[in-house]
């Protein structure tokens, strides 16, 4: 399988360019159980603290733009407070053990492959309308496997701080990942992951 593309260098002149603080940054993916016994099974929540990156914002807006990263073993797996903001669908107490075998599940070659690909990467590869109502086209790449995302995005500038918010769906296979499965699909992990996301970065 060819090797992930390599990003064409951004020109960022005359924009102003803001870091990601990780600290404040919020990213969760939301996993859905399925198959004939999915009420055996739980919905989880997988979130990062440690997304890095910057964001560039251009008079021109269709040259603001994005590049960011995150690990993949760094994902916190089912912690009870980031269930509990993800709504019903999703009850806080998951026994430790479940959480260990969801973690050792997500990082193994046919899911993550979290030791041959450490980092998810998103990058803009296509930015339309105005900062207020913008048109975003997102560049994501998941192990070796590239493909672009329409992202719907909110941002917010105050002083020195930016703020984007958003959430979208993708779909494992588009990136070459087999959703978990067990007892021949009769309880398995939907093709559907949502991510929310709530990007803070600060002027350099």
């Amino acid at each position: 399988m060819p090797p992930a593309p390599t990003a064409p260098a951004v020109d960022t002149r005359g924009a102003t360019v803001y870091e990601v603080s990780p600290q404040s940054t919020q990213l969760s993916i939301q996993v859905f159980r399925g198959g004939k016994f999915s009420r055996l099974g739980h919905n989880h929540v997988m979130n990062s603290n440690h997304v890095t990156g910057r964001v560039w914002v251009h008079p021109e807006f269709a040259r603001s733009g994005f590049e960011l990263s995150f690990p993949v073993a760094q994902l916190v797996v089912d912690d009870a407070e980031a269930r509990r903001a993800a709504g019903g669908d999703f009850p806080p107490d998951i026994p430790q053990s479940d959480k260990d075998g969801t973690r050792k599940n997500m990082l193994k070659p046919e899911v993550l492959d979290g030791e041959r690909y450490p980092q998810v990467k998103l990058r803009s590869a296509k930015i339309g309308g105005t900062q207020d109502a913008p048109q975003v086209t997102a560049s994501i790449t998941i192990k070796d496997q590239t493909h672009d995302v329409e992202v719907p995005v909110k941002i917010a500038i105050e002083g020195a701080k930016l703020k984007a918010t958003g959430e979208f769906d993708v779909l494992q296979t588009q990136f070459g990942i087999k959703p978990f499965s067990v007892a021949l699909g009769a309880l398995e992990v939907q093709d559907r992951l949502h991510i929310k996301f709530a990007i803070v970065a600060e002027k350099r």
